[in-house]
């Protein structure tokens, strides 16, 4: 698989992780209401969100920055 590949699965699994982290925070948000706990539950949400960032902004400028090369993408070339 290429690093474009192992970007695009990274970005996958991570998506899941911050659908369940704000998931996780929804269920105590109504069951332990605004407790110390929900703090750190909702917090907790940023940890997959923050790589979730980067791997998406790199995917987005990947088509532009071949552009800037002058390269195609195999799209491009149909």
């Amino acid at each position: 698989m290429s690093f474009n590949g192992w970007i695009r699965q990274i970005h996958r699994w991570l998506s899941i992780a911050f659908t369940l982290a704000v998931v996780a925070n929804i269920v105590a948000m109504f069951t332990l209401g605004e407790s110390e706990a929900a703090l750190w539950i909702g917090f907790s949400a940023l940890i997959p969100l923050i790589p979730l960032l980067i791997t998406g902004l790199y995917m987005f400028v990947q088509p532009h920055a071949a552009r800037w090369r002058g390269t195609r993408t195999a799209a491009a070339r149909d």
